[in-house]
């Protein structure tokens, strides 16, 4: 016969995980893109769904697939984070409708519209993504937004971008991820690459990308303009065709010397 007042109960208490422990079991996006949705990145979209870095820069070729690797990483973004906050930008609502509309077609229809915002997805564990235009006046009102995503960067206003950078203010680890193909030598997007800030840079030339064979780059280089082809398919940043001067000439005219003449400047044209 058992004595029950000597005998001693163990009783183990084992905590549940985290939403951060159970994040850093799951796969990364490059793995979960594959198992999860039969897609294979390119080491390019690898880096870029991959990177842990809070800004990311792409410089990159047309017809690259850089919509397709944004929908994904916002995609995962969206299924391993509950209840956080998804804002896409792109320079018209049909554009950033595309990226939406992409991100569903992933998703297998398991998120719905929000019920407020007409371009929007909301998912089972209460995350949402929303989709919109490059109107400064359309966009304000978001909060705590944990990934913002521009796409055509260089063809959205300043004033947009400007008017989009807080709504990561209210979340430090906001992550902010900005693609596109150059659009001339000026604007946020050029300023941005150009500058000495703390940004993960990636630049993929159309002679980087497997899916664009090299026959058709050498048909598009004899239908283009020089100036066409270099930007569209080699990610270089070049002067409008409609600027007087280029900004090679006009950097040229100013001096950081403060005393002594300086050299005379030739205006070429």
């Amino acid at each position: 016969m058992t004595n029950f007042n000597n005998a001693v109960l163990r009783t183990e208490v084992v905590a549940a995980p985290t939403a951060s422990a159970v994040l850093a079991q799951a796969p990364g996006p490059t793995e979960w893109a594959s198992q999860t949705l039969g897609f294979d990145a390119d080491p390019h979209q690898s880096q870029v769904l991959d990177s842990t870095h809070r800004r990311i820069l792409v410089n990159c070729c047309r017809q690259w697939g850089k919509s397709t690797t944004a929908a994904i990483r916002a995609l995962y973004h969206a299924t391993h984070n509950p209840k956080s906050e998804i804002i896409i930008i792109a320079p018209t609502q049909r554009q950033s409708s595309e990226l939406l509309r992409k991100i569903n077609d992933f998703s297998g229809a398991s998120a719905r519209s929000d019920g407020t915002n007409r371009y929007s997805l909301r998912f089972p564990n209460g995350a949402r993504i929303v989709a919109l235009p490059g109107k400064r006046d359309n966009i304000r009102g978001f909060s705590k937004v944990s990934l913002l995503i521009i796409d055509e960067a260089a063809w959205v206003p300043d004033m947009l971008y400007y008017a989009v950078r807080p709504f990561l203010a209210a979340s430090p680890d906001a992550s902010l991820l900005i693609m596109s193909t150059p659009n001339g030598d000026s604007g946020f997007f050029y300023q941005t690459w150009s500058s000495e800030q703390r940004w993960l840079r990636i630049a993929v030339p159309a002679t980087e990308c497997t899916r664009i064979k090299p026959e058709y780059l050498e048909e598009e280089r004899l239908a283009l303009s020089e100036h066409y082809f270099s930007q569209e398919y080699l990610c270089e940043f070049r002067s409008h065709n409609r600027s007087v001067f280029r900004r090679e000439m006009l950097s040229r005219f100013f001096s950081r010397d403060t005393f002594g003449p300086t050299r005379p400047i030739r205006f070429e044209l």
